[in-house]
């Protein structure tokens, strides 16, 4: 047996490392020393996970990994699936958010005797470990948590569990209580007063029929491209100022210069509002964020055609693709194999693909290179710091 045998080579993609000769470990790091009995060496890449719950709690899986080697976990996880495609590129160096950056999180709360606990679910559980201190959460998010705990104790019954989700918005916190029902003088007035203490921009609960804004002192939006958007309570937001940062500037780099941009999966307009001097086309399935797309760049005075559609079930046609100069995509976890279809037909010479799995990414890459595109490169994105969430964005040309 070699002495590499017994070091750790990389990361696996549950998070687990993998000795030199295929054993995998948990919580080890590239360059630890596993001996044949199990006994582990530490070596430069572990560091001490700096959070008091970790590895219990599912929020992080990667604290014991040093930046480098999380860096080059993401970069492996990418190169893994394009090698199960038989695809390969430049994979740049990853963009990494810094810690306690995370400015939108779900949490999850239910009453245990007289104290609710608060925080994320543990490690393949649905134990909630109740949280003392958060290292991913920005510092404005993680206040709330020990106030909503008193306002919570109040309004849940003894055996729900509910949903908490957090989001920083232009006007301050943003908060959106699902699964509980808070009806009555008594919680109308636990809830205003709370909302009012802590300067929340919004609080909203949903009962089952949708948000519906209990406090709301001014309308909540939040500025992409320079342009403020009526935020709708619970919808998608790029979890780090810095990872949105990163994935608007690398799709500008890609678009370049082009005049007509097609901004397909559009959201709130992320990626639209990004090129203030193009005519876009931005398609989105949800009828909220494209209605809200929509006021936004009228407001603004953008060149946006905004279109609600299902791109699953009506893809934009290979025709209509090819009178873009560039073609934005960024879709769900599941990928787009059918809208991906349609752009592999086209003659759109440049497509920017936005990812948040590598696994349907490297499978719709596949699609678009069989059809002649050539897969130039790949910037990936650590938004979601320490852990197994890997995002990116890709350049394809013809």
């Amino acid at each position: 047996m070699s002495v590499n045998d017994n070091i750790i080579v990389r990361v696996a993609g549950r998070g687990e490392g993998v000795t030199g000769d295929g054993r995998h470990m948990a919580f080890t790091a590239p360059g630890d020393w596993v001996s044949p009995e199990g006994a582990i060496t530490r070596g430069p890449h572990y560091q001490t996970a700096p959070c008091r719950h970790f590895p219990e709690c599912g929020g992080c899986q990667l604290q014991h990994l040093d930046d480098e080697s999380w860096g080059q976990y993401l970069v492996d996880r990418i190169a893994g699936a394009l090698a199960a495609h038989k695809l390969e590129t430049e994979i740049r160096a990853p963009s990494l958010s810094p810690p306690r950056t995370r400015r939108r999180a779900t949490l999850h709360a239910e009453r245990r005797g007289r104290q609710v606990h608060l925080g994320f679910t543990g490690q393949g559980s649905h134990q909630i470990v109740d949280l003392a201190e958060c290292h991913v959460l920005a510092p404005d998010l993680f206040a709330l948590v020990a106030p909503l705990r008193g306002l919570l104790a109040a309004l849940i019954p003894n055996t729900r569990r509910i949903n908490v989700h957090l989001v920083q918005t232009d006007q301050g916190r943003d908060v959106l209580i699902d699964g509980l029902d808070a009806e009555g003088l008594a919680a109308a007035e636990a809830i205003t007063a709370f909302a009012s203490r802590h300067m929340l921009a919004r609080l909203s609960i949903d009962e089952g029929f949708g948000p519906t804004a209990r406090w709301e002192p001014e309308p909540v939006t939040v500025t992409l491209g320079g342009v403020a958007v009526p935020f709708p309570a619970g919808n998608f937001l790029q979890a780090t100022p810095e990872g949105e940062a990163a994935l608007v500037s690398t799709v500008r780099e890609i678009v370049a210069d082009a005049g007509t941009i097609a901004d397909l999966f559009a959201g709130l307009g992320t990626f639209t509002f990004g090129f203030p001097a193009a005519r876009v086309y931005a398609a989105e399935a949800a009828r909220d964020p494209i209605m809200m797309l929509k006021s936004a760049a009228a407001q603004a005075g953008r060149a946006v055609f905004a279109d609600h559609r299902d791109l699953f079930r009506r893809p934009v046609s290979s025709a209509d693709l090819g009178n873009f100069g560039a073609v934005v995509i960024d879709p769900p976890r599941a990928g787009a194999r059918e809208q991906a279809a349609e752009i592999a037909a086209s003659r759109a010479p440049i497509v920017a693909y936005v990812s948040c799995n590598p696994g349907t990414f490297a499978r719709d890459a596949e699609i678009l290179c069989e059809s002649g595109y050539k897969l130039d490169w790949i910037q990936p994105v650590g938004q979601f710091r320490w852990s197994t969430h890997v995002e990116l964005a890709a350049k394809f040309s013809r």
